[in-house]
């Protein structure tokens, strides 16, 4: 079978087969491999890419970066400051605009709106580089780590997500589990569990794939998992919530105890990044000085050997420039 995604947008992973998504994973590694050997192909010469960044990040402006200079292509980065769109200027009129400047176009910011409308109006590919309730490229990259790291096929993977569980990461990883028919277990408090509506969506969409996705809220459900997950307990914007939230998530903080409680002596931990795990940051320690403990996980755990969070985090450049050579050449 024949895979061909030149000139579509990635928005989510839910617009693609778990034939494409395969593909896209092969074509990482492949390209991992080659930059580890020092082989470039040049595959996006003379191509332009911008990045448009509502919300700072540095792994997905670094990673879209390092991925497209590797392959030959020119980049424009433009944030809050630099570019009028939805200011002066409306966002369907910029699409048009970058379209006929660019080749691909990469969001990173808040309404899955925004880069809906992208895609509708630029009239080239455009990627999903984070919004408030999808994250593909960060699902890309955590899948072909776990096909590093745990070495069995996706389909025997169990992961539990571990916190807060209405939130991007939660439903990104709930379309990557459901597509590629993995086991994931969406753990946290009922007060922060999934959209019905998207739960609906994946056990919809497991009920083809043999996917098994939940929730719930015993620590005990951990049991078997191949990988343990989390992500901070209060996102950009939302640390006035944090008295609310660490009170609610101490009981899913990620600790040797939990990684225990999995009963598999080869479980991973991840994390998206950037995380707290220890009081060398300026928020964790402001928050510790009132008396709040706002780490999702222990240090202990996030520098065991059994911790692949950088390899994570590098993956993030292999993916990204995966899903850019796909779609582009």
């Amino acid at each position: 079978m024949t895979i061909q995604l030149k000139g579509r947008s990635f928005l989510s992973l839910l617009d693609f087969t778990p034939e494409e998504i395969r593909y896209l994973l092969d074509l990482s590694h492949q390209l991992k491999a080659k930059k580890k050997a020092g082989v470039y192909n040049c595959l996006l010469q003379g191509k332009n890419i911008v990045l448009l960044f509502e919300k700072s990040s540095t792994r997905t402006r670094c990673a879209f970066e390092v991925g497209a200079l590797d392959e030959g292509a020119h980049v424009t980065f433009l944030d809050n400051a630099s570019s009028q769109m939805g200011k002066k200027e409306s966002l369907e009129d910029t699409a048009k605009v970058l379209g006929r400047y660019y080749d691909g176009i990469e969001y990173r910011g808040y309404h899955q709106s925004v880069v809906q409308d992208l895609a509708k109006f630029s009239g080239v590919p455009v990627w999903n580089g984070l919004t408030n309730t999808d994250h593909p490229t960060q699902i890309l990259a955590d899948l072909m780590t776990i096909e590093e790291a745990v070495k069995k096929p996706l389909a025997k993977v169990k992961v539990v997500f571990a916190g807060d569980t209405r939130n991007n990461m939660t439903y990104a990883w709930m379309y990557g589990c459901a597509k590629m028919g993995m086991t994931f277990v969406a753990l946290g408090p009922q007060e922060l569990a999934p959209n019905p509506d998207v739960v609906k969506t994946v056990q919809e969409l497991a009920a083809k794939t043999g996917a098994d996705i939940r929730f719930s809220s015993n620590p005990d459900d951990v049991a078997g998992a191949d990988v343990i997950y989390t992500d901070v307990w209060a996102s950009m914007g939302e640390e006035d919530q944090i008295p609310t939230r660490v009170k609610l998530l101490t009981p899913y903080k990620v600790d040797t105890a939990m990684m225990k409680k999995t009963g598999n002596p080869n479980v991973i931990f991840m994390h998206c990044l950037p995380s707290f795990h220890d009081f060398e940051t300026d928020l964790a320690k402001k928050w510790q000085e009132k008396g709040y403990d706002i780490r999702e996980v222990t240090d202990e755990v996030f520098r065991l050997q059994a911790s692949v969070v950088f390899d994570e985090a590098e993956n993030r450049m292999h993916t990204i420039k995966a899903v850019m050579v796909a779609t582009l050449v």
